[in-house]
């Protein structure tokens, strides 16, 4: 077969990642004091760019602010012009701005349907912009403090011990929302009782809660008080005897040296005292210090949830956590009257593209947190109403299809985003609960039910009918459950419940 040389076409269709979608993607899913860091970097490299007055007001309800006026001609006295979120811009920069988007944005952020002006030719920005964190590039200094690994906070350590603790989604919430009041010491501050009427939810269940955050490391953790910390810290190494438990409870005698006082509660004689005090000199009165004094940035909403006049929900986005930009085309007028040369008006292009394409993305961004955040409220109307009980089952999906977007951009909302309720401040993430589906295919059961069921279940056997895990998947089945046997073994034992076998022994050696 000979070769020859010949020219062909092919038409195919291919998805790109161009550098403004990724850039979209990635100021879609960053946190608001992340967004405030890039849109500074921003500020800093183009100087097309300058931030908004105190005066200006950015949306708080999903609408975009009163358009600014029209671009003026050179020489007006009318010098900044623009619109804080970008519905506002004129006509140079809207059209700018299309061409610089083009339909790659509306992957990431759909479009409200608005009829597009006719694209400006402006050259496509160099890949060495968009590269990289802030001004990245191949000219740059090797930057090896990003290589630096986080320091883990004491918050951090407790949820992600706490994730493998609690199962149950309501149960994790109040425990979240435990850790959240823990000092930099370890200590739990705040009152119990409190935090079950702003939950919604019952004592019994904070408290329980409390007790599984105290068996976490490090030991001591989480205790009300000087006199628990060391009371759990002795509890775990089994040394938590009468005479022990009296020393703790009179410390104030120990803070005296009013030892013979001791020796009379204790009942101890000298020795035996001096090896308490010892045993209580070895304990941590500050377990959460062995994780350092790490800056703590306190939370700033993204979305307030209150309720209205009419017995609904009020979403509304956190102004100050949106920033304002604005675009100065006077000056971008001016310098392009004195622009010579190719590279000139090629720098300032892209400095015009990069500024309409950052005002565009921040109003957009905006727009998606609320309409996620709207849905989520939507979807859990009953816990904001009545409690953590009443958490329903929701996915990323359901959200979705509710808003006709993508899991992935939902995803990307929810991260890093939280939400100020009259119940306490929540990470959007926190609302998505597990689901049980139902045997006749009605409305799915939460896992959280579920749990409750199936305790409920082993609490009421005898010990002549000990269920086993196929016969809780048999009368859950006929409940209208639909479950699988390992589900139920996994919950069992994620409540520290035994199995079958352990549970008839018990129960026969309790009977005898």
């Amino acid at each position: 077969m000979a070769l020859s040389q010949r020219l062909e076409f092919r038409q195919t269709q291919a998805l790109v990642m161009t550098p403004q979608l990724m850039q979209a993607i990635k100021l879609l899913q960053l946190s608001s004091l992340d967004l405030a860091a890039y849109v500074e970097t921003e500020l800093e490299k183009n100087p097309l760019l300058e931030r908004g007055s105190d005066e200006e007001t950015a949306p708080v309800n999903g609408e975009a602010a009163e358009a600014a006026p029209e671009p003026a001609a050179a020489g007006s006295s009318d010098d900044w012009i623009g619109e804080t979120m970008g519905d506002g811009l004129g006509a140079t920069s809207r059209s700018s701005m299309e061409e610089a988007l083009g339909t790659e944005l509306e992957n990431v952020f759909p479009d409200d349907g608005g009829e597009k002006s006719a694209p400006a030719e402006v050259p496509p920005p160099a890949y060495s912009e968009w590269s990289g964190a802030g001004a990245g590039g191949a000219d740059e200094d090797y930057n090896l403090e990003a290589f630096v690994s986080a320091e883990t906070s004491l918050a951090e350590h407790l949820a992600e011990q706490m994730a493998l603790a609690i199962t149950d989604p309501a149960r994790r919430m109040i425990g979240q929302y435990l850790i959240d009041m823990v000092d930099e010491a370890g200590y739990l501050t705040g009152d119990l009782a409190g935090v079950a009427e702003k939950l919604g939810a019952p004592l019994a269940d904070v408290e329980a809660v409390l007790a599984v955050l105290q068996t976490l490391e490090p030991s001591g953790v989480c205790a009300r008080n000087l006199t628990e910390c060391l009371a759990i810290q002795l509890k775990e190494r089994d040394r938590y005897d009468p005479a022990m438990q009296a020393l703790v409870a009179h410390l104030d005698l120990l803070a005296k040296r009013d030892f013979a006082a001791l020796r009379r509660v204790c009942g101890v004689n000298e020795e035996d005292l001096v090896d308490m005090i010892a045993e209580i000199r070895s304990l941590n009165p500050k377990p959460g210090l062995a994780f350092g004094s790490t800056l703590v940035q306190p939370i700033v909403p993204d979305v307030f949830v209150r309720p209205a006049p009419d017995g609904t929900w009020q979403v509304e986005l956190n102004s100050d956590t949106l920033p304002k930009v604005l675009i100065n085309q006077r000056y971008y007028a001016q310098v392009s009257k004195g622009v010579h040369n190719d590279k000139e008006k090629s720098y300032l292009a892209d400095c015009l593209q990069t500024a309409t394409w950052l005002v565009r993305a921040l109003d957009q961004r905006a727009k998606t947190i609320l309409k996620v955040s709207s849905e989520i409220v939507r979807q859990q109307d009953a816990f904001f109403a009545k409690g953590v009980q009443y958490l329903r089952p929701l996915n990323l999906k359901t959200v979705a299809d509710a808003i006709s977007m993508h899991e992935s951009t939902v995803s990307r909302v929810t991260a890093n985003k939280y939400m100020a309720t009259p119940r306490g401040i929540f990470e959007l993430k926190y609302f998505f609960t597990s689901a049980i589906a139902a045997a006749d295919g009605g409305e799915a059961h939460s896992a959280e039910a579920v749990r409750h069921r199936i305790r409920q279940l082993i609490d009421a056997e005898t010990a002549a009918d000990v269920l086993s895990d196929d016969t809780i998947v048999e009368k859950l089945r006929a409940a209208g459950i639909e479950i699988a046997r390992r589900t139920v073994a996994k919950y069992r034992e994620a409540m520290r419940i035994p199995s079958s076998v352990q549970r008839r022994r018990e129960k026969q050696a309790a009977a005898s």
